[in-house]
């Protein structure tokens, strides 16, 4: 479904994501997060991903409304994990339209265009539920995290 070169992203595509990112944070106190890694070690994408916020400890932020997009390119999975604030307010419809927009994407070898848009659709959720208000902080790093390749 995809492969991507060892680079993952060039540093322009790389940089567009993570405006993507900062500029749907700005309108919300919710968080968006991107892990990438090649092979997944869990059966269930989901799990991994689950145990990846977790790790980052995701769940700490003050509205509980982090969301990780998870990738493991070479296995050709991806999971979208939402903290509980997030998961419980969503569409139950929006999980699984934006897991279809993510295969389509990938699938046509559009990797950073499905991604951004993913972003921006999750990031259009989060202001609708949790737009910001005063001072808007950033709790967690927007960098892109890249596991083992």
């Amino acid at each position: 479904m995809f492969t991507k070169p060892k680079a993952f992203f060039t540093k322009k595509e790389n940089d567009t994501l993570l405006s993507t990112v900062r500029r749907c944070e700005a309108k919300t106190s919710g968080e968006i997060r991107i892990y990438i890694e090649a092979k997944c070690s869990y059966v269930n994408p989901m799990h991994r991903a689950q145990e990846l916020f977790s790790k980052y400890k995701m769940y700490e932020t003050e509205n509980r409304n982090a969301v990780l997009i998870y990738i493991a390119h070479k296995h050709h999975e991806f999971a979208i994990v939402g903290d509980k604030n997030i998961f419980m307010q969503a569409p139950k419809a929006f999980w699984s339209s934006e897991a279809i927009n993510l295969a389509k994407a990938f699938s046509s070898k559009k990797y950073v265009e499905g991604l951004i848009n993913c972003i921006q659709n999750t990031g259009q959720l989060l202001f609708d539920l949790f737009p910001y208000h005063g001072e808007n902080k950033n709790e967690l790093p927007d960098e892109i995290i890249f596991g083992k390749k």
